[in-house]
């Protein structure tokens, strides 16, 4: 239903491969230098699946290095926490004087607003045949982390159990979560991410030995979630605006804004931040290849091509035409 977004490196001449992974990892992930002794034949693939405030994607890929500095921080920063669940190969991280070094069904949870040195190695020592990095990321904004953040504070870039307890549950939400994604609609999306975070919520409470925050299931958060799914059902929408969402949710514009703006968000950035993810995707999928660039701009709600392109031209760097020949570059993903 739109949700998911594949991205292979398949056709794509060994030349370009290596800088067109790490544009993508900037769009999908977070921007960072990144180096590669398999840079001139590297291989990767990537699959996302978009739950509006939370984000889940699978990453498979040869062996790399990837550093955080304060330059790309300066540059790009969406004040967010990953956390890293390892399925094969080996990984690693140092951050804020920290060393963690995972194996497979270990969890991470790491702040992107802060420098970090990160490694993965295709294929754990002794592994014969070697097997590809493999892992799971949750990417969600500070505001969304389900304990304090001071509290968590103790356990960032540290392994997590993932073969036993709560740390179990959550693994195997994350794995199911990815293997049907395609079932899944928006409304469905915005439920499960409070389903994910509400299962990291109790695998941090219980490493820290602290309750969960009560501030988790209080009733903004809740309202901001449902208005995220109508949001997200009703993209197309030429009309929707602060205001129609408002009424349709019998509250009040400043009382809509409120909610947002108790979570670092405002509600028309909102809007036009999720449309112009759902054009990138489009303009990103070969499928769509023969649609014009006007008109996947007007299916999100963008009816003016002169406005899209300058949204998208501010979001993305490059005008949507010209985005979409680069991710069509010879070989095509």
């Amino acid at each position: 239903m739109g949700l998911v977004n594949t991205v292979s490196l398949a056709g794509l001449p060994a030349s370009e491969r290596f800088d067109f992974w790490w544009e993508t990892v900037a769009q999908s992930l977070v921007s960072v230098d990144a180096s590669s002794e398999q840079a001139g034949d590297f291989w990767a693939e990537l699959r996302s699946v978009d739950l509006g405030l939370v984000q889940v994607l699978r990453v498979r890929c040869a062996s790399f290095e990837a550093r955080r500095t304060p330059r790309r921080i300066r540059q790009s920063d969406a004040g967010g926490y990953q956390l890293c669940l390892l399925i094969g190969g080996g990984a690693g991280m140092r951050q804020g004087g920290r060393e963690a070094v995972l194996t497979p069904a270990d969890l991470m949870l790491y702040d992107t607003s802060r420098t970090f040195h990160a490694w993965s190695v295709a294929g754990a020592p002794g592994s014969r045949p070697p097997v590809v990095a493999d892992s799971l990321t949750v990417l969600f904004p500070h505001t969304a982390l389900p304990v304090p953040a001071s509290a968590a504070e103790r356990l960032l870039v540290t392994r997590l159990p993932g073969r036993e307890g709560v740390g179990a549950l959550l693994a195997a939400f994350l794995h199911r979560l990815m293997r049907h994604a395609d079932q899944y609609t928006p409304a469905d999306a915005i439920r499960l991410s409070t389903v994910l975070l509400d299962l990291l919520a109790a695998l941090l409470s219980h490493e820290l030995d602290v309750p969960p925050d009560p501030g988790a299931h209080d009733p903004h958060r809740v309202l901001l979630l449902r208005v995220q799914a109508f949001i997200e059902e009703h993209l197309g929408h030429a009309d929707l605006s602060p205001a129609t969402v408002a009424a349709a949710h019998h509250i009040s514009v400043r009382h809509l804004q409120k909610i947002f703006e108790e979570h670092g968000l405002g509600v028309a950035d909102w809007i036009r931040s999720r449309r112009l993810e759902r054009c990138r995707r489009d303009l990103a999928d070969p499928a769509q290849d023969p649609v014009p660039v006007r008109t996947i701009g007007a299916r999100w709600g963008f009816p003016s091509p002169a406005h899209f392109t300058r949204a998208f031209h501010r979001a993305y760097g490059v005008p949507p035409a010209r985005y979409r020949r680069r991710r069509r570059a010879p070989g095509g993903d």
